[in-house]
């Protein structure tokens, strides 16, 4: 990354205990504005346990979270989405039967005075709808249009455009590409473009090699809670990432090309 550059979050150390189990034991990983950092692991290896302590669901058991600097103590989930932080998760919190711009809008209601009664805005909520979404390539027949009646693709797009407009500086991706076809995989996939290339830190958890290197500016492996490795775009093939996953074997055999174990 640009050295001049200096991280929006940098995880120092991290551990995560429960009880006598040691789901995350000693991981540092940093994002920098602007990049995809992908982070990659099989079932089990601590990726949701990783991503819920940066996004203020679990406090670390030990470790150091700095945002923009300063080190941050995130007492739940409410104060990372106001520091910046917005996670969209794999099994997204949506409302089929409601309309995409009431979705969209979902807690963050605009309202209008209409003599002593407040209503929800719908002219401004459907115009800033369509308008987001249209940014992300995706046109709505309207914005009433029911959310369930888009494609698994265009709902994670909705969630995604959600997060950007009410202001998030990194932007966490649960599996995002897990369960969708190839069409609406490549359509996610160019939404996560054009969110980096507005300045956003994404971070894309994935375990698909394919869609990682698609996207992907570096890639940080865990494995059973620990980093092995963080290597940039071009310095590691798809082959030794998918090895690096399977267990690590690679590792000391790719330390030339890896930058540095974090």
């Amino acid at each position: 990354m640009n050295p001049e550059k200096a991280p929006i979050i940098q995880m120092k150390n991290i551990e995560k205990h429960f009880g006598s189990v040691i789901a995350l034991a000693g991981v540092s990983v940093d994002v920098f504005p602007g990049e995809c950092h992908c982070l990659l692991g099989d079932n089990g290896a601590g990726k949701s346990t990783f991503i819920k302590t940066m996004s203020g669901v679990h406090k670390p058991t030990a470790g150091q979270i700095e945002f923009e600097g300063r080190p941050m103590h995130f007492n739940d989930p409410r104060d990372a989405i106001s520091a910046g932080i917005a996670t969209v998760h794999q099994h997204l919190a949506m409302i089929p039967l409601m309309s995409v711009s009431r979705n969209f809008f979902m807690g963050n209601e605009p309202e209008k005075k209409v003599g002593p009664l407040t209503l929800f805005d719908h002219d401004h909520a459907n115009k800033v709808t369509m308008e987001e979404m249209r940014k992300m390539g995706i046109n709505l027949r309207g914005p009433d249009q029911a959310v369930g009646t888009l494609s698994g693709g265009e709902r994670q797009t909705v969630a995604i455009a959600r997060a950007v407009h009410f202001g998030a500086k990194v932007l966490i991706l649960d599996e995002p590409t897990s369960a969708l076809g190839v069409r609406q995989t490549a359509n996610v996939l160019a939404t996560i473009d054009k969110v980096r290339k507005q300045g956003i830190a994404v971070v894309f958890i994935t375990h698909n090699v394919r869609h990682a290197m698609a996207v992907g500016d570096r890639f940080t492996v865990l494995n059973r809670g620990k980093t092995l490795g963080t290597a940039q775009r071009g310095q590691i093939t798809p082959e030794e990432l998918q090895d690096l996953m399977a267990g690590g074997q690679e590792l000391v055999a790719l330390e030339g090309s890896l930058g540095g174990t974090v």
